[in-house]
């Protein structure tokens, strides 16, 4: 049995979906999807398939259908945030249930149309400090993770699951991030220790890097090996140097028992 869902959404800003194997379909068959939810959804999983796309976990997800996705109105707006908040914790119940080598949670958001990086990194942030403020209310931070951002172990943690999240955008500097609709993908840490223990991982890595040199002439200048650094300057895809600072708190909180 999915446990129950501890947050409240109303109905206009919950947006969570499956595609069925025909077809993309709300989880909760309330409704079926707007056009806009199904055509934003259908240009994610272009850029995912496309053969000259980097990543396999994300093509291996598009190809089995575990991933979920939702479609909000703002990226950084509190009520967007909010029905991302409920769907993602309905992710985190449901993903032990999905069939699939990676599994993923996909939020595209009509607004705003991005034009520089900056502005991004900034809108992103923002929206996973306002997850982090509702999870803290019914969650702990995710054991075997580090909540400081500057710490080699830190992963935003949301529903005590951690994630590692992908930013996309239509200002993005690295192609395979170019969406003209702003996206965060939520892929839980527990796949990425997965293909570790399988011994899996190194190969993985290089065959992502592999197909970024040939794409786009170098790799992500942003991309570090997977629990050697901070993976907070990864998450928006903006090119950052050593002064960069992270703009994400957590709250003390967040370690107390619930």
């Amino acid at each position: 049995m999915i446990p129950s869902n501890p947050f409240a959404a109303g109905a206009a800003s919950t947006n969570y979906c499956r595609h069925d194997g025909s077809r993309l379909v709300r989880v909760d068959g309330t409704a079926a999807p707007t056009p806009m939810t199904r055509f934003v959804h259908d240009n994610v999983v272009a850029l995912a398939l496309n053969p000259q796309f980097t990543c396999t976990g994300a093509r291996s997800a598009m190809r089995q259908h575990s991933y979920r996705f939702g479609l909000y109105a703002e990226l950084g707006d509190q009520n967007s945030t909010a029905g991302l908040a409920y769907d993602l914790c309905s992710f985190v119940r449901e993903s032990p249930t999905i069939d699939g080598d990676f599994t993923t949670m996909i939020a595209s958001f009509e607004r705003p149309a991005v034009v520089d990086e900056e502005t991004f990194e900034r809108l992103l942030w923002s929206t996973l400090q306002q997850l982090h403020e509702l999870d803290v209310q019914h969650h702990v931070w995710a054991s075997g993770v580090s909540s400081d951002v500057r710490d080699e172990h830190f992963a935003f943690s949301f529903a005590e699951t951690p994630f590692f999240i992908v930013g996309l955008h239509a200002a993005s500097s690295r192609a395979t991030r170019r969406l003209a609709w702003p996206t965060l993908v939520f892929n839980p840490h527990r796949q990425f220790d997965e293909l570790k223990r399988r011994g899996r991982y190194e190969r993985f890595r290089s065959v992502i890097r592999e197909a970024e040199q040939r794409l786009q002439g170098d790799i992500n200048p942003m991309s570090a090996d997977f629990g050697e650094t901070s993976e907070a300057a990864q998450y928006s895809g903006r090119q950052v140097d050593a002064q960069w600072r992270c703009p994400f708190a957590a709250s003390a909180a967040s370690w107390e028992k619930r």
